[in-house]
């Protein structure tokens, strides 16, 4: 019998500006997937609901200000990573206050979602991608 995964849930954004662009950071070196490009976000600690980690998450990577009523959620990827089992939840964002700027000195790029679709990710952030490219194309 299998034994139950230990489940990492995590949290991100596509912060969208005003001309449609999406932001996006690499991973900082001597961290898993270094190089490799994703949405910005983190780990939900215990006693957090994924909307409040998202916005604790974006003010210490960014020094942005986002309010859980400005999140919307897009979709969600799931994981075998190492010996845990990530959940992915992708929300989306066009309202914040304060200047973004990486606490991390993290590279940050903002692209269209075409560009995005060409970039090397970690592997649950592909179809993370696609999802928020139809919903995107189609705004409910």
């Amino acid at each position: 019998m299998e034994k139950n995964p230990t489940y990492l849930f995590v949290t991100a954004a596509a912060l969208i500006d005003e001309s449609g662009r999406i932001l996006v950071q690499k991973r900082p070196e001597g961290k898993p997937m270094a190089g490799l490009w994703e949405f910005p976000g983190g780990k939900v600690e215990a006693g957090e609901t994924p909307e409040s980690a998202l916005v604790r998450e974006l003010e210490e990577e960014l020094g942005v200000d986002v309010k859980e009523a400005d999140i919307e959620p897009v979709a969600f990827a799931s994981e075998p990573v190492e010996d845990q089992h990530l959940v992915l939840l992708l929300y989306m964002c066009r309202k914040w206050t304060g200047s973004i700027q990486s606490a991390e000195s993290l590279d940050l790029q903002w692209l269209s979602i075409a560009a995005i679709e060409d970039l090397s990710m970690p592997p649950a952030d592909g179809p993370l991608v696609q999802k928020l490219s139809k919903s995107l194309s189609n705004p409910a």
